[in-house]
């Protein structure tokens, strides 16, 4: 589940909110935005209905389930693409194609090196 918070909602809001979801069993996970807070709530599938009640609390927007199983990298959670700057001329997660390749398997530690290297 994630828990969205209104834009302008304050730190005590968002702690209380922390605070509850730790209470219900599970592990939050912030995700600060330009505009707002949004709030991943990691744990058992069986019982999330039972986050639904933070719903009510103040400072919350509202309460979404998550559909993929990938939760923390699900566009539900984070709405902007994630680019990676590995050089300066090299972003992974742009517009660019980045093809990656290497040994399907280390069978040395000599070629592990090599292919690190090339």
């Amino acid at each position: 589940m994630i828990i969205v918070m209104k834009s302008g909602a304050v730190k005590k809001d968002r702690e209380e909110v922390l605070k509850r979801v730790r209470e219900l069993g599970y592990q939050p996970h912030v995700i600060h935005g330009a505009t707002r807070d949004v709030i991943g709530a990691v744990g058992d599938e069986r019982g999330k209905t039972v986050l639904q009640s933070i719903e009510s609390m103040h400072g919350v927007e509202s309460v979404v389930p998550i559909l993929q199983p990938y939760k923390l990298a699900s566009k539900e959670v984070k709405k902007e693409t994630s680019i990676i700057p590995i050089t300066d001329t090299l972003s992974i997660g742009g517009k660019e194609i980045v093809v990656m390749a290497g040994p399907c398997s280390v069978e040395s530690e000599e070629q592990i090196i090599s292919s690190a290297w090339q």
